[in-house]
């Protein structure tokens, strides 16, 4: 099995499971203007929302990180170990969104984020 490209698969879920968490937990969600509901709530669905419009923004780097650490080569015992920190690290910036924790929300969310500056630099210097 390819662990970083089921990793990619996870990360291109994660804020869905998010965004539902967000619609689906406050009452009256109205399917016809969801846009418009999803800037109306409040609390932890809201975060939930936020939290799904920066798994969005975090997903795009990813990504590309993989594919390109895949297209050069770089092994799978040395792409695995960021690509699931990766996916550790955005399922805890999301609990900790929810839960409103911001310093520990940064401090993971940094942690995401090296994980992949490390596949760029893979790729770049294997």
């Amino acid at each position: 099995m390819d662990v970083p490209l089921v990793c990619v698969f996870l990360a291109f879920l994660l804020p869905y499971a998010l965004v539902a968490y967000a619609k689906f937990s406050t009452k009256g969600y109205d399917n016809s203007k969801p846009r418009e509901f999803l800037e109306s709530i409040q609390g932890k669905a809201r975060r939930a929302h936020h939290a799904h419009l920066n798994g969005f923004e975090a997903f795009p780097p990813f990504a590309v990180a993989v594919i390109l650490a895949h297209l050069a080569g770089v092994g799978l015992p040395l792409q695995s170990p960021p690509a699931v920190a990766f996916i550790v690290f955005r399922c805890l910036y999301g609990y900790f969104y929810l839960i409103d924790q911001p310093t520990l929300r940064t401090i993971v969310w940094f942690g995401g984020f090296f994980c992949t500056m490390g596949l760029f630099l893979l790729a770049i210097f294997h």
